[in-house]
């Protein structure tokens, strides 16, 4: 029963996530020290933290944070935006950055709704799309 309660609750999830953490991070040999993270990484990196939370992939952006030795705290999105010289227009606001650097370089570059090119792309309704992966219609 408490099991089921905590799963119900997502702790169980959490609990989980931190516990696959630290074992990474006691695994990870502390006598060769980790490269230091270049700003590409750490930009590479946020933009995947920022789509893995998006989607909800809560476990997986906590290993990536453990591994990578990316900062706990995110960085500010506009501060992302900033650094790759990306114009957001109020649709993209609203999903991670990453899918509208998807959406510009499958249309080469041209203008257009990231929310219409990327529904074309991948086959999901336009409604969809910009939505949290709990409120989209699964098929």
């Amino acid at each position: 029963v408490l099991k089921d309660t905590l799963e119900k609750r997502g702790a169980l999830g959490q609990i989980k996530a931190r516990i696959r953490a630290e074992v990474f991070n006691a695994l990870d040999d502390q006598s060769e020290p980790r490269p230091p993270l270049s700003h590409e990484n750490l930009l590479i990196n946020e933009l995947i933290r920022e789509y893995l939370e998006y989607n909800k992939y809560k476990y997986a952006s906590s290993v990536l944070t453990a591994e990578s030795g990316q900062p706990e705290v995110p960085l500010d999105r506009q501060f992302l935006a900033k650094e790759l010289n990306i114009v957001e227009d109020a649709n993209g606001k609203s999903v991670p950055l990453l899918y509208g650097i998807v959406s510009h370089f499958l249309h080469g570059g041209k203008e257009g709704s990231t929310q219409n090119t990327l529904a074309k792309v991948l086959h999901y309704p336009k409604q969809n799309l910009g939505k949290r992966p709990a409120e989209r219609n699964q098929k």
